[in-house]
């Protein structure tokens, strides 16, 4: 019993029922019901995540499989899916075009391809510093049969950074080299780079490499 109180947040909330954490620990050593864990809340929280297996592994009980993530492209796993953070349309990336003598600013619509990807991208620019761009993914190809898009073509890119919220998967740690997919990828690859920021469950990856061993 001991063992499963010092993994359990010991704020004595009382959501699970009990007064204490000690007294739920010592009814889950009881019960051995892993289904009693869903009533802490603070289980479920990214800090404890860790906890919940080991506390399993203290019940007697087999952890959960994770849900693969396999890049349909390559056919390589991933450690996470990467979506949009929240209320936005699209991760964030960017990028660095080779060709710096084109003018662009805030709110135009790029056409690039992104340095090691066969696939057109078009996006909107919705940051800048020197020669650095933050963009949202607006469209594929399809978008150039309408006579009103108007774009510049900027040509081959390299990309530079991803910002996401994690979907699936694990959430990595910041120093960590991780292979991700983006939710939006036409391709759904498997991309490769550097944790360097992590808040909850949103992520900034640096380093970006399509060429993943």
């Amino acid at each position: 019993m001991s063992e499963i109180e010092k993994l359990l947040p010991g704020y004595n909330c009382g959501s699970c029922g009990f007064r204490q954490c000690r007294d739920f620990a010592a009814e889950l050593a009881e019960s051995k019901n892993a289904e009693d864990l869903h009533k802490c809340p603070f289980l479920a929280r990214d800090n404890f995540r860790d906890n919940v297996d080991k506390i399993l592994v203290l019940l007697g009980k087999e952890i959960p499989m994770a849900e693969k993530i396999v890049g349909i492209i390559d056919g390589l796993e991933a450690d996470f899916t990467l979506a949009p953070l929240k209320d936005e349309c699209s991760c964030r990336e960017d990028i660095h075009p080779f060709d710096g003598s084109i003018e662009i600013e805030v709110g135009d619509i790029l056409r690039y391809r992104p340095l090691g990807c066969p696939v057109t991208h078009f996006a909107k620019v919705i940051d800048k510093v020197p020669g650095i761009y933050t963009v949202h993914m607006v469209g594929p190809l399809h978008r150039l049969g309408n006579d009103d898009f108007r774009f510049k073509d900027v040509g081959l890119c390299m990309i530079l950074a991803f910002d996401g919220k994690v979907a699936k998967g694990n959430i990595p740690k910041v120093g960590q080299t991780v292979r991700f997919v983006p939710e939006y990828c036409m391709m759904q690859k498997v991309h490769s780079g550097m944790v360097v920021g992590v808040e909850g469950k949103n992520v900034r990856i640096e380093a970006i490499d399509l060429k993943v061993w």
